[in-house]
């Protein structure tokens, strides 16, 4: 495989619980492949798909690879197949292909509906569905709360499958007059927990039992998606999830990879993206997880996955005498940066503008997939606005980029106001105009 692995990590149960004879149940635990995010780059001129959907499909061929040539008893993928909840069917295929390896290799996967996977309108299909119509051997999508045992798996062990609940398929069925956001979250969140409770209880004392969630659950770390809001979604508790009766927790939802009960049982643990999706996700290591499951025991080892590099890069150029000399010399060799994704974030007055030479800065990341930079623009008094300079002389969008830089906005951030204003602005002239013929 390519890639590299981290130090495993042990868990177990007291020395008197009942072991089960069973030997260990390998399992490969992965989550959010997203294989139809292309936001970067350029066409894969062999195939005609995205580099960047090329780079997901790449990841994914390593989480296939791995799971044939370990012979794994199990792989369990915790939901998000796609960004789009209406996939390309050229997508899809890519998708089924992979899927239909392990099949064929005789692997069983339990893939969760995560929630980029199914649509928000109550009663339409989610875009695993075509397994479940066709049949498809050793495929089970989980697209109810249930517990899968060894009469469907063909394993000596047991998976509670929770996949992505949205609150307003349940809200429906509630009285929720009077209630707050907050309150309707934490009745769904009870009736939830009740559920999966109920399905510990039913599960055989004497076999691995597993559960696998595509949901956000108490004391995790987001990363980057903007789409995750704590205080909107359902959180599953710390209760359900450190339950010692569970022998393993597969989740999925969170781009970052991390494991939430140290080194107690049962292990609890986010396997994360299996690619970088922006530069939120440019510190994160990317793959998947392989386990050892028995009952009352569990080891992992979490597997990094080779993806493409991301180069995030901060500039200050301090002389104007100097501007694009001191930039370029900031920046790493050219052939350093072939195929990789940069981002370079330069920070100058406000009047040194015309100094910006951006030919030249494309030209040195000639070599990388693709190059984005982004401009923080400062107009307070020491960027050559003079020591004189009164606030009243500054025209409104340079008095709103000193508030937003004053606040500490990002320059990501910065950008997207700045631009938003240059529309309100120029709807302010437009009408102003109109009003005055």
């Amino acid at each position: 495989m390519k890639g590299q692995q981290s130090l495993s990590r042990s868990t177990h149960l007291p020395s008197e619980s009942e072991y089960s004879t069973h030997k260990p149940v390998k399992i490969l635990h992965f989550s959010d492949a997203h294989i139809d995010i292309a936001n970067y780059g350029r066409h894969d001129p062999e195939t005609a798909l995205p580099v960047r959907v090329m780079d997901f499909l790449n990841a994914l061929d390593q989480v296939i690879e791995v799971a044939i040539n370990e012979t794994v008893d199990l792989v369990v993928f915790a939901g998000d197949a796609y960004k789009d909840r209406n996939p390309q069917p050229t997508f899809q295929k890519a998708w089924g292909q992979r899927i239909m390896r392990l099949s064929d290799a005789g692997i069983p996967i339990i893939m969760l509906v995560g929630n980029h996977d199914v649509s928000p309108a109550v009663g339409r299909a989610n875009t695993l569905q075509e397994f479940k119509t066709l049949h498809a051997p050793n495929v089970f999508v989980a697209d109810s709360l249930q517990l899968l045992g060894p009469d469907q798996l063909g394993i000596p062990a047991e998976v509670i499958t929770v996949p992505w609940i949205a609150p307003n398929a349940l809200i429906a069925r509630e009285d929720t007059s009077g209630k707050s956001l907050e309150d309707i979250l934490h009745l769904v969140e009870d009736r939830i927990g009740a559920a999966i409770m109920k399905l510990i209880d039913r599960a055989n004392p004497d076999l691995p039992l597993i559960l696998s969630a595509h949901a956000s659950v108490q004391g995790a770390k987001f990363g980057s998606e903007k789409s995750i809001m704590l205080g909107q979604e359902m959180v599953l508790s710390g209760k359900i999830i450190h339950d010692r009766r569970l022998d393993y927790v597969a989740l999925g939802h969170i781009h970052k990879h991390q494991s939430l009960n140290d080194e107690r049982h049962p292990p609890v643990v986010y396997s994360g993206s299996i690619e970088r999706i922006d530069f939120g996700e440019v510190k994160e290591d990317k793959g998947f997880v392989l386990a050892e499951v028995k009952r009352g025991q569990c080891s992992w080892q979490f597997k990094k996955i080779d993806t493409r590099q991301f180069v995030d890069l901060k500039v200050e150029t301090p002389s104007a005498d100097s501007f694009m000399a001191d930039l370029l010399e900031q920046l790493p060799s050219s052939d350093r940066l072939a195929g990789t994704i940069c981002r370079l974030r330069l920070q100058y007055p406000l009047d040194w503008e015309p100094l910006l030479d951006e030919s030249l800065i494309t030209n040195h990341f000639r070599e990388a997939l693709s190059i984005q930079i982004v401009k923080n623009r400062e107009t307070n008094k020491r960027s050559r606005l003079g020591d004189t300079v009164m606030v009243e002389s500054l025209t409104k969008e340079e008095l709103l980029s000193q508030y937003w830089r004053t606040i500490g906005l990002e320059s990501e951030e910065t950008e997207a106001m700045e631009s938003l204003a240059k529309e309100v602005f120029s709807s302010e002239r437009i009408d102003s105009s109109e009003k005055n013929k």
